[in-house]
């Protein structure tokens, strides 16, 4: 990208980051709504905020009940899964009406994409014009994945924590944000719990101070939550609501794509798949964690802060479909190294840049008419995961876990699209394993890696 004239690449990716977004306008203004928006667990964010502030709506009469003993919200019955610290935030979100919230929504996780590519580029040491047109055409092409896509669609906030990690911790280290550095993390896992793998990655990075303030803004929402939602705060922290994750959904379903939901599906069973995804989850820790760590002391910042960020998802018990929205960034890095390998090796190039592809065309939001009738699942962005039988998540919740459920019975092509997301970023997984190797045995300096030396760095190494 940077032999490309900064003119032209900024050009480029705003035509192609217009095109996206035109063509969602488009779909959503000539298909129906529920097509390109269902924001039902936007409804239960607001419905959680609403409980801390004790304001019962008109659309959820249900609300008013205790944070985690309110009966959900619509026919499945969603409840708020997330920590109180969480559900103070969403409190002061509960204040803007429910008519403008869904399309603000769709605007604010737009802009959280872009920024989470802008800082994703700063990374890599991009700047000025470069950066602007590298984000963009970035984020034109990696707007069309569904997780991005379902993100939009459900009004999630997975974009919004993504860009906040990854603004925090590429920031440079200078005196005035050095100390600070990491909090972001820490407020990121205060509403969703899966951040908090950031922290053994930047302890093995050695990243010491990072790791001990992202600790301390992880603490910090927890004490918030106690002082504002104190019976809620005792009931998740020390009834243990945090560890069950079968409260968030059918474990088994389709719909989770992380190494839990995997080996239930293929045991057949969510109770008795236990030990073995103890095994694998501590495999794939150890594993994620290392190289994510290595790749960083290499100066890889990116490719090992997206390691952590993929060993995050395969280890939660629940990574929903739109949890995998790591998959931007990872694309943009892909895209990055083609293009660094360019000059001296084009069939590196070529590797990484079919690398990027690949991340497109397996998490993309493929038309569901290609397999399937339109569904309540939004017919343009069900994506691969999609095409086998699903269990309706309603007969687990009236059930329970049930050996005649669909996923147990999933055979040849069903297991592979069925659980393609995990396939895919365990495949990441390896590949960035076997780069943690590479690097280690070949050291790299930070400052000549994926940051190019600052001004005052190359003025501070030239002799007296």
């Amino acid at each position: 990208m940077k032999s490309v004239p900064a003119r032209t690449l900024l050009a480029a990716g705003a035509g192609a980051f217009v095109l996206a977004v035109a063509l969602y306008v488009v779909y959503a203004v000539i298909h129906p709504a529920n097509w390109t928006l269902d924001p039902v667990d936007l409804a239960v964010y607001r419905s959680g905020g609403l409980i801390v502030r004790e304001v019962r709506p008109d659309f959820n009469p249900k609300v008013y009940a205790p944070l985690y003993q309110w009966g959900g919200y619509g026919n499945l019955g969603l409840k708020f899964t997330y920590t109180p610290f969480a559900a103070v935030v969403f409190a002061v979100v509960s204040f803007i009406p429910w008519g403008w919230l869904p399309h603000l929504s769709v605007a604010v996780n737009i802009v959280a994409l872009v920024a989470a590519l802008w800082f994703t580029f700063r990374g890599l040491g991009y700047s000025g014009r470069v950066r602007a047109g590298a984000t963009l055409l970035a984020a034109g092409a990696v707007f069309w994945t569904e997780p991005v896509i379902r993100t939009l669609y459900l009004g999630q906030v997975n974009l919004v924590l993504m860009a906040l990690i990854i603004w925090d911790l590429t920031q440079p280290d200078t005196p005035r944000s050095r100390w600070w550095k990491g909090f972001g993390v820490g407020i990121a896992a205060g509403i969703k719990l899966t951040p908090l793998v950031f922290i053994p990655y930047l302890l093995l990075a050695r990243k010491y101070r990072q790791a001990a303030v992202a600790t301390a803004g992880f603490a910090f929402t927890v004490l918030v939550g106690f002082i504002i939602q104190r019976h809620a705060s005792v009931k998740w922290w020390f009834n243990g609501l945090f560890f069950q994750g079968g409260r968030t959904g059918f474990t088994a379903w389709s719909g989770n794509q992380s190494l839990r939901g995997l080996i239930a599906r293929l045991s057949g069973s969510i109770a008795g798949s236990g030990k073995e995804w103890a095994v694998a989850a501590v495999i794939c820790g150890v594993v994620g964690l290392v190289s994510a760590a290595v790749l960083d002391r290499h100066g890889h910042q990116m490719a090992g802060l997206l390691a952590a960020a993929l060993t995050g998802l395969l280890l939660s018990p629940i990574s929903w479909d739109h949890h995998w929205v790591w998959i931007a960034p990872a694309a943009a890095v892909a895209g990055h190294y083609a293009v660094r390998a360019w000059r001296t090796s084009r069939w590196h190039a070529a590797a990484w840049a079919a690398l990027g592809v690949a991340i497109i065309a397996l998490y993309g939001a493929w038309p569901g008419s290609l397999w399937s009738e339109p569904t309540d699942l939004g017919a343009f962005s069900l994506g691969v995961i999609w095409q086998p039988p699903q269990t309706d998540p309603l007969t687990y919740y009236q059930h329970g876990d049930q050996p005649s459920y669909v996923e147990y019975h999933w055979y040849g092509h069903e297991l592979l699209t069925g659980n393609a997301y995990i396939l895919g970023g365990l495949a990441l997984l390896v590949l960035l394993a076997v780069a943690a190797l590479r690097v280690r045995r070949q050291p790299i300096p930070a400052a000549e890696a994926d940051h190019p030396p600052s001004r005052r760095d190359r003025e501070a190494s030239q002799p007296a």
